[in-house]
């Protein structure tokens, strides 16, 4: 079984991924701790709670940073709604958070636990350049993070920009420098892992869970349920830890542009003519067919 923890923003397809890595039994989800990404901190929060609601799962929860380290906060709620789940109607949750920041949590469960622990990110940055920066002893048991983020081809925010790293591009060049193992899914890879109409439609009819998926899905923008699919994000990193032979990757040297119209733009050495070094293995490329069976057989499991 393999130890995580979850930094997230949900958001849609974070709740998809979310929904997988929660009740799959290869995975020991440790805690998840929130970020403003897709839409502010408190909803994020409260989404992630309302998630963990729905599973009945006593996975701990801490509330995370509500700002990006050294720019002004901008959110996607014009892809995924004002509060980043909407379409589904979840109950109002009495969960309790843990009592301190979620990079305090954090420290405390990395340092306190017998085996190292997978850091899988799929929101901006933030609290885990906190994590590594304050705390720097928990790089000797942190076994990996992996991260949803960066483009090396054309971005979602601009010409150039993925939205997770755009938030917060100074978290996201101190993380990538960290030292640490580092697996990176970009749009690369994630704008190829589609679900279609067909397979949305046919989520509908898979339960309790199929259905709260089926809403949310049908109020997501990221993509184009018509043509070409919706895109599932965050669900590559938790794909990832259980079937990474779904995917292909490039061991290269990646840095992250901080300032002026680039910033939030990952640059990568594929061919290796700026430096021998490599930081990162990036993800650059995904059996869609094989993804999607996969993702649709994950669902059907949680009837």
């Amino acid at each position: 079984m393999k130890r995580i923890i979850i930094d997230t923003d949900p958001g849609i397809d974070d709740a998809a991924a979310l929904t997988i890595a929660l009740n799959n039994q290869e995975l020991k989800v440790e805690m998840l701790t929130t970020v403003a990404g897709n839409v502010n901190l408190d909803y994020t929060t409260e989404n992630a709670k309302k998630i963990l609601d729905f599973f009945d799962k006593a996975t701990p929860l801490a509330r995370g940073n509500a700002l990006p380290l050294l720019q002004e906060y901008e959110d996607a709620s014009q892809f995924h709604g004002e509060t980043g789940m909407n379409g589904y109607d979840f109950p109002e949750s009495s969960r309790q958070l843990l009592p301190e920041h979620a990079v305090v949590e954090m420290k405390n469960k990395i340092l306190a636990a017998e085996e190292k622990i997978t850091l899988v990110t799929i929101g901006p940055l933030t609290n885990a350049a906190l994590l590594l920066t304050m705390y720097p002893k928990v790089k000797e048991k942190i076994e990996e993070i992996v991260i949803m983020g960066g483009s090396t081809v054309a971005g979602n925010t601009n010409s150039s920009a993925e939205f997770n790293i755009k938030v917060d591009p100074h978290a996201a060049q101190m993380v990538i420098n960290s030292g640490l193992p580092i697996t990176i899914f970009g749009l690369r890879v994630t704008s190829k892992a589609v679900l279609h109409k067909k397979d949305i439609e046919s989520i509908k009819n898979l339960g309790r869970t199929g259905e709260m998926l089926h809403s949310l899905f049908t109020h997501y923008r990221g993509g184009d349920l018509e043509t070409v699919g919706l895109m599932m994000h965050d669900i590559c990193t938790i794909c990832y830890l259980l079937e990474s032979d779904i995917f292909k990757f490039q061991e290269c040297f990646l840095e992250v542009a901080v300032e002026g119209p680039a910033a939030g733009t990952t640059v990568a050495d594929l061919a290796g003519r700026y430096t021998e070094a490599k930081n990162v293995k990036l993800a650059v490329d995904i059996d869609q067919k094989r993804f999607r069976d996969w993702v649709l057989k994950e669902i059907a499991k949680l009837k």
